[in-house]
């Protein structure tokens, strides 16, 4: 019954259910809002829950139900699958069990549920003719005590057809999905999903659970979903199959999305995810952790947010934790910004950027994990953020892909990625304490290169352009850049604290900020990223002007401070930064 201009207020309660919006609003002005009432805790849940189980052996413990207790869609049949995913030898499906809230470890085979629990609980699932079995350990508790409850439904919130524009989801707690996994190739189905629509606003929900993906912003479904032979022909035709579509991609129909101050965690593929659907939108505010920490399986899609295509998309002001990997910009990132994040505890490493010919900019982020950058790409500009960790330089001569006319989806040519058309200006780099530029006489140049700073570009005739950065504690200049300040055997003690829910960054820089030479970061400073031959600039096309810190407060006009805050206090601080 709902329609254009309507809000639906949801007051407190668990509800299991899928949500299906059989349309969207017409604007932003008449959009469909669903909200939770103000102050009332409403859950949506993907799963069921179940009693009635028997005890076998120890903590071992099973059920059987009825395939009709599933109806058409059964997690324990369904296995994870698709393009340029791993399974490890091994069967996976998208099926859950869960006690008290915590998910349980899904086992290769009933053999091995059925011997003494291990640190991770575990579970089997066996699907006959008629009837589903599940066997799960619940060490030391009788699950008919507890809250045991598994996966029944495939999305919580997710229309079931494309183009339901302008929905707001608001202030629920969504969690317990049997997602599949969403390659960029593929119908991207998340636990929340917009199912390749226009103008959703996602906000200050808590979304976890989700055997693949969180949030999923990406790409509709078509006959030839999984069928690219894991390849970049493929994925170039899916993107010319997107331009076709009955709703084509551009700038008028898809996107411009605003996902904001969520909490999303527990998720194995992404917590958020999007193939081309993503373009034009906000991600901002954000707390993002826990995301394929179990690395049951794994593949090439895994980050706390991992885009295909996020032209014009702004990531700003997220915190992303304990993930595989930070943030992975992956194809087409062009007039993407990527400001004021917080990065740590990322297990491969805090951004990846690959085969992005650019413009694209990374401003003022702290990336605190032991690899903060892998740069496959060109076309990048690196402003103002404080990077402890390694840097990972590589390039890719073999895959041609797209760079895009101006602030559009319109493919402008392919080319392979030869990297190094890359901007450093006014960041703060530290290292652990090692002569950073040793391996470069050593090094294969033909091969990765990885190292505290941005030696890691010298092995090359790159066209680097640095400047204003400041190198601690063994990291290491670019050989081409004048001026660095190298200050080899001063550490910052730059560390991650969390005390009482809020993260704090605690630091000891010294009057030597004070004393680079540093410029302002502007469009005419940047100049142009030479594959696209486009400037750095605002999503509206004018002119960029970094002239605040990450803080949002005014930098010098003349000399801003370099790193992520503008004229730091000195000496031993800790700043709240979130």
């Amino acid at each position: 019954m709902v329609q254009p201009g309507d809000v639906v207020t949801v007051h407190a309660g668990v509800y299991r259910e899928r949500v299906s919006p059989p349309r969207g609003g017409t604007s932003d002005a008449m959009r469909i809002v669903y909200q939770a009432a103000r102050g009332e805790p409403v859950e949506i849940k993907g799963s069921e829950v179940i009693r009635d189980w028997v005890q076998v052996r120890e903590d071992v413990w099973k059920v059987t139900l009825p395939n009709s207790f599933f109806g058409s869609f059964n997690p324990y049949r369904d296995l994870i699958r698709g393009d340029w995913f791993n399974a490890k030898g091994r069967e996976h499906h998208t099926g859950a069990v869960y006690l008290n809230g915590d998910w349980l470890a899904e086992a290769a085979k009933v053999e091995d549920v059925l011997k003494p629990t291990g640190e991770t609980p575990l579970w089997f699932g066996k699907v006959e003719a008629d009837s589903t079995t599940i066997w799960a350990q619940f060490k030391g508790v009788n699950p008919n005590e507890q809250i045991v409850e598994i996966n029944v439904r495939q999305s919580v919130f997710y229309p079931n057809q494309p183009g339901c524009n302008f929905i707001t989801v608001r202030g629920f707690t969504l969690r317990d999905a049997a997602t599949p996994w969403s390659p960029p190739t593929a119908e991207q189905i998340g636990l929340i999903g917009t199912h390749w629509s226009k103008g959703w606003i996602i906000e200050s929900n808590v979304i976890s659970h989700s055997i693949c993906s969180g949030v999923a912003l990406g790409k509709h479904g078509d006959n030839f979903d999984n069928t690219s032979a894991n390849s970049a022909d493929g994925y170039v035709k899916t993107i010319e199959r997107a331009h076709a579509f009955t709703i084509p991609w551009t700038r008028e129909n898809i996107g411009h999305h605003i996902v904001r101050n969520n909490n999303i965690s527990h998720c194995e593929q992404a917590g958020i995810v999007g193939s081309l659907g993503a373009a034009f939108s906000t991600i901002t505010g954000n707390t993002i952790h826990d995301i394929h920490v179990r690395q049951l399986f794994t593949g090439y899609e895994q980050a706390g947010i991992k885009l295909h295509g996020a032209i014009d998309t702004d990531i700003r002001g997220n915190h992303i934790y304990r993930a595989y990997r930070g943030l992975w910009l992956d194809w087409m990132a062009q007039g993407t910004r990527v400001s004021g994040n917080v990065f740590h505890d990322n297990s491969a490493e805090d951004i990846y950027v690959e085969v992005n010919h650019g413009p694209f900019l990374v401003d003022h982020n702290l990336l605190l994990s032991s690899r903060s950058l892998l740069d496959m790409s060109e076309g990048g500009a690196y402003v103002h953020n404080l990077i402890t960790g390694k840097i990972d330089n590589w390039f890719d001569m073999k895959r041609l892909t797209p760079h895009m006319q101006s602030h559009s989806t319109a493919i402008a040519g392919l080319t392979v990625t030869q990297g190094g058309d890359n901007r450093f200006f006014n960041n703060i780099f530290v290292g652990q304490g090692l002569p950073g530029d040793t391996p470069l006489r050593t090094v294969n140049p033909q091969r990765s290169i990885t190292g505290f700073g941005l030696w890691v570009y010298d092995t090359r005739d790159f066209l680097l352009q640095a400047g204003g950065n400041v190198y601690y504690y063994g990291a290491q200049p670019y050989s081409k850049e004048s001026n660095p300040v190298i200050l080899p055997s001063t550490n910052p003690n730059v560390k991650v604290v969390v005390e009482g829910g809020q993260t704090f960054i605690q630091f000891n820089f010294g009057p030597e900020l004070k004393q680079v030479s540093t410029q302002p970061v502007t469009t005419a400073l940047l100049g142009k990223a030479k594959i696209a031959g486009l400037a750095f600039e605002n999503a509206d096309g004018s002119p960029l002007q970094i002239d605040e810190d990450y803080f949002g407060r005014r930098r010098n006009k003349s000399h801003p401070t370099p790193g992520p805050i503008e004229d730091p206090s000195l000496g031993n601080l800790k700043l709240n930064i979130w």
